[in-house]
């Protein structure tokens, strides 16, 4: 990106509205957000607030720029996508006239609207009114064209095929490939992180940032031997990025119904033996700590960091919840059955000693600590 108009200026983080702010990139936006904001989130403007003024005026006289993710890519006919995409669009731009607020627009589109289908002409047309109104107004426009998004929480057979064949690997079925075909794949958080510099720097423009060229016969192929590698407990070689977030979008799908996993322990009249982790290949960094009665560590989340907890010794419990939700998931661990948890990316998670006595944990964790990038952004569960 280097043709810029109009970004924010002061040193504040800038004040970012997410169009559709529940949708699956807008999520994964919002999180990649925070984390750079040191916990704050975006200004909202849901898709059913489109057809309110007041409501439309009240989230962008407040915003800096807006990320417009808000559209319909499936629906029961082909009158909706073609309706509702381009008429999102011209609220959007309503809205904006109306408060005489020339602020940048990034506009999530995708390589669709390169093409003739239903959604793609939609998604066509609506930049062109996002573009049209730019030009008049001299508002930046970032039409950042997207390939595949795939990640972490994605819907099953709806949002992608990634997300469908994690859904039914994790759920013991076997996916079928009824049609192949060439489909480069970008992870959600490289997008999220595209379209929130385009908003910061506010780019004028188009932007298309290159996925990794697959096929969906070579998506699958790559995601079975992750599952039946994980599902005997050893990690896959995660050194190649790539590997490494359809790593995190599969397990994505097994938490926390398939948690704990708890090795098999060997004991004889020596003491007992147990396997931690079993990682073939990438960089590794594994650690304990103690932590004295009623203490508690972690408080944070990550955005691609794969992290294990085993607990070795004493009582402790384990706390997790989603970003931006209110709902904590807890796994009671002791060190008299060990059982370990991956961490999912994009869950707060935290472990205190509930014990009497000092609390002995293992870490591990899929890369070494790098103080310049840490990939840890502190919240509480």
């Amino acid at each position: 990106m280097s043709e810029k108009s109009g970004g924010v200026e002061d040193s504040r983080p800038p004040r970012i509205a997410i169009t559709g702010p529940e949708g699956f990139i807008a999520w994964h936006t919002r999180c990649a957000l925070r984390a750079r904001d040191g916990g704050g989130d975006a200004l909202h403007l849901a898709e059913g607030e489109f057809d309110d003024p007041d409501l439309m005026d009240a989230a962008l006289a407040e915003a800096d720029a807006v990320i417009h993710l808000a559209g319909v890519n499936r629906a029961s006919d082909d009158a909706t996508i073609a309706e509702v995409n381009p008429w999102l669009a011209d609220r959007l731009v309503e809205s904006l006239e109306r408060l005489d607020r020339p602020i940048p627009i990034v506009y999530g589109n995708s390589i669709h609207s390169r093409g003739d289908s239903v959604f793609g002409v939609a998604k066509r047309q609506a930049a062109d009114i996002l573009r049209d109104w730019g030009r008049r107004s001299g508002a930046p426009v970032a039409d950042v064209v997207l390939p595949n998004i795939f990640g972490e929480h994605g819907a099953p057979f709806y949002n992608s095929v990634v997300a469908t064949f994690c859904h039914l690997l994790a759920n013991d079925q076997q996916p079928e490939i009824q049609v192949d075909r060439e489909m480069p794949l970008l992870h959600v958080q490289r997008a999220a992180s595209v379209l929130l510099d385009a908003a910061a720097e506010g780019f004028d423009g188009e932007v298309a940032p290159p996925g990794t060229p697959t096929t969906v016969t070579g998506v699958l192929e790559r995601l079975l031997p992750i599952r039946d590698a994980y599902r005997s407990a050893i990690l896959p070689d995660l050194s190649d990025p790539f590997t490494r977030d359809l790593f995190n979008t599969y397990r994505s799908y097994t938490f926390p119904q398939q948690w704990p996993i708890y090795p098999e322990v060997r004991g004889d009249q020596r003491g007992e033996l147990f396997e931690t982790v079993k990682a073939p290949g990438g960089q590794t960094q594994v650690f304990f700590s103690t932590t004295n009665p009623g203490f508690t560590r972690g408080q944070h989340y990550h955005l691609h960091k794969v992290e294990r907890f085993l607990v070795l010794r004493g009582e402790a419990v384990i706390r997790l919840r989603k970003v931006f939700s209110d709902e904590v998931v807890e796994f009671p661990v002791s060190g008299d059955r060990p059982g370990v948890i991956d961490m999912p990316t994009m869950w707060v998670h935290s472990i205190t000693n509930t014990g009497d006595d000092e609390l002995i944990t293992l870490f591990y964790a899929d890369e070494v600590f790098d103080p310049a990038n840490p990939d840890t952004f502190p919240e509480e569960v």
